[in-house]
């Protein structure tokens, strides 16, 4: 299985950008967002991560030094990195049409490494990761359901779709739904709507033809954070952090999580 993280954005709404580091080099103890989830993901014995960089993204390239990933992480640079966040993932597109099965994260999550263990492991092979405590909120992007089955992926549902909860920001996507994923983009970047947040091309996927199912997993009670503003930092540091429990040292490989 392959992971895709994104991790090019500036991150305007932490403050003053130019001199900030990235999101994904946020520290939290000892160690940065990106050390966390190169240390989850080789736990779970992902084959590889594919990162779409941008802003300073010679900051990212130094950690990855630093952390010795000996080829388990690669880097692909968006140079678009100031627009939407589906141009980011347009840049990973060959990784999407590889023929694997693929994981798609955003980097500036904290989570605990238990959350992704549901995601890695589900019988769905297409499936979303929610949290179905949390996305009452303008700000979360919500999971829609009509009939218990996902329909939409949006800040603001329909009033006639249930909200099943807030999406994590990780998605896992069989080959077949990930070439879907990238003609959904085609068209989008196409129109001009270079913009757009990554969900957008998500939700086209749902609208999509029904062969393609799309499940979910529930992740209600472990801690976990999408960091995007200066009180997320806060409160992952007072709150989230603390939660946290250690990853095994001793185990690894595509089951280590079924303790």
């Amino acid at each position: 299985m392959l992971a895709l993280m994104l991790a090019a954005g500036i991150g305007e709404r932490l403050g003053k950008g130019g001199t900030r580091p990235p999101k994904a080099l946020l520290r939290f103890g000892d160690e940065s967002l990106l050390g966390r989830h190169i240390a989850i993901l080789r736990h779970f014995g992902v084959d590889r991560v594919e990162i779409a960089t941008g802003y300073r993204a010679e900051s990212i390239g130094a950690e990855l030094h630093r952390l010795d990933t000996d080829g388990f992480v690669g880097t692909t640079f968006n140079p678009h990195f100031r627009a939407g966040s589906i141009l980011s993932l347009w840049a990973l597109r060959s990784h999407l049409l590889s023929g694997q099965d693929v994981v798609i994260m955003d980097a500036d999550v904290l989570y605990d490494h238990r959350l992704l263990a549901p995601l890695l492991g589900s019988r769905h092979g297409n499936c979303f990761l929610l949290d179905s405590t949390s996305g009452k909120d303008d700000e979360s992007v919500k999971i829609g359901v009509d009939n218990g089955s996902i329909v939409t992926l949006d800040r603001r549902l329909p009033t006639s779709h249930e909200c099943a909860g807030e999406w994590v920001g990780f998605v896992r996507l069989t080959p077949q739904a990930a070439a879907r994923l990238v003609e959904a983009m085609r068209l989008h970047i196409d129109y001009g709507r270079s913009s757009l947040w990554l969900e957008a091309a998500l939700g086209d996927l749902l609208s999509g033809p029904r062969e393609l199912h799309f499940g979910f997993e529930d992740v209600a009670g472990l801690p976990w954070i999408e960091i995007d503003f200066p009180e997320d930092v806060a409160r992952a540091e007072r709150e989230i952090f603390p939660r946290l429990e250690a990853l095994p040292k001793q185990q690894s490989g595509a089951n280590a999580g079924a303790e």
